[in-house]
């Protein structure tokens, strides 16, 4: 479990910096938006199920914080489109 945990802060990690280069370098592109949101899901759903502990409960437990996190990743989508 350790080593899981260890690998999912790296992904976390690599991920954010992407993240942070693609603002650095001014690549914020329509589609770069798409696909920073869509990292941002990743992180956010692993965050999720490995550090909050929802990985091994109840199906709808684990849906109130993913349902959660679909809304405000679609609405900031939203947002920006428009």
């Amino acid at each position: 479990m350790k080593r899981t945990v260890e690998m999912v802060w790296l992904v976390l990690i690599v991920l954010t910096i992407f993240a942070y280069l693609l603002g650095k370098l001014h690549l914020a592109s329509g589609f770069m938006v798409g696909v920073l949101l869509f990292t941002t899901f990743i992180k956010g759903q692993l965050v999720i199920d490995y550090f909050m502990g929802m990985k091994n409960v109840s199906l709808k437990y684990r849906l109130i914080p993913t349902i959660w996190l679909v809304i405000v990743i679609s609405s900031i989508a939203v947002s920006y489109y428009l």
